[in-house]
């Protein structure tokens, strides 16, 4: 019978070196760079935390993490948006499909 592995929260700050270092593979430019993988926490007081995850062979951790942003309210509504509900305002396409008036410009000024 398999048993289940230990669960514990633990602050960036205060994780054991064993984490740090499956921290620091799997995020090694630091969270901001993985956006997506954290998640939010709400607490009993109404305050939020922010963590992700880091598994190691015996434990699963939810690392809390500082998420340094101009707005976290902006980073709320980020993480809560969900990736089927485009409005259609963003800039995911290319305002024209000819490309082709791109190509050769760089071309012709390494001819001169």
């Amino acid at each position: 019978m398999e048993t289940q592995k230990k669960r514990a929260v633990v602050s960036y700050e205060k994780m054991p070196e064993e984490v740090a270092a499956a921290f620091e593979e799997k995020y090694p430019r630091g969270v901001q760079d993985y956006l997506p993988d954290v998640q939010k926490i709400d607490k009993p007081d109404g305050t939020s935390i922010y963590t992700v995850t880091i598994e190691i062979p015996s434990a699963i951790y939810l690392v809390k993490v500082q998420i340094k942003v101009d707005d976290l309210n902006d980073v709320d509504k980020w993480l809560d948006e969900d990736d089927g509900d485009d409005d259609g305002d963003s800039d995911s396409t290319l305002p024209d499909d000819n490309i082709s008036q791109y190509s050769g410009a760089e071309d012709d000024s390494a001819d001169e």
